[in-house]
């Protein structure tokens, strides 16, 4: 049952993300960088494990990782603009911050940064 709830309260999220991008793509870019997503889950750890340390070690992982997701809201614009299509456009765009995961969590490595 809580899990049931966890999933539907984060459906909702992206229900309510995309339905505000249709009406604004200000307001829903707002709405989605948020970090939302990020709050619940730390909310639904806390309430599963009541570990802070645990806590702050995802918080921290986030921070790094989404350095390395700024890629795609770079590449996707760039690639779309060029004239590719929408879904290899996406496609490249995913694999293109694939990449960039491998490498910040690489990099981070090289500096003793644990996530």
């Amino acid at each position: 049952m809580q899990t049931a709830l966890k999933v539907a309260m984060t459906a909702l999220l992206v229900v309510a993300i995309t339905e505000a991008a249709k009406r604004s793509s200000l307001f829903g870019a707002l709405v989605a960088s948020l970090p939302v997503t990020s709050v619940l889950a730390i909310i639904w750890l806390w309430h599963d494990t009541r570990d802070s340390e645990r806590i702050a070690s995802l918080s921290q992982g986030i921070f790094w990782l989404v350095l390395a997701s700024l890629v795609f809201f770079v590449a996707l614009p760039a690639l779309l603009r060029s004239g590719w299509g929408f879904w290899t456009a996406l496609t490249a765009a995913s694999g293109l911050t694939a990449a960039a995961y491998f490498a910040m969590v690489r990099i981070l490595a090289r500096f003793d940064i644990v996530i």
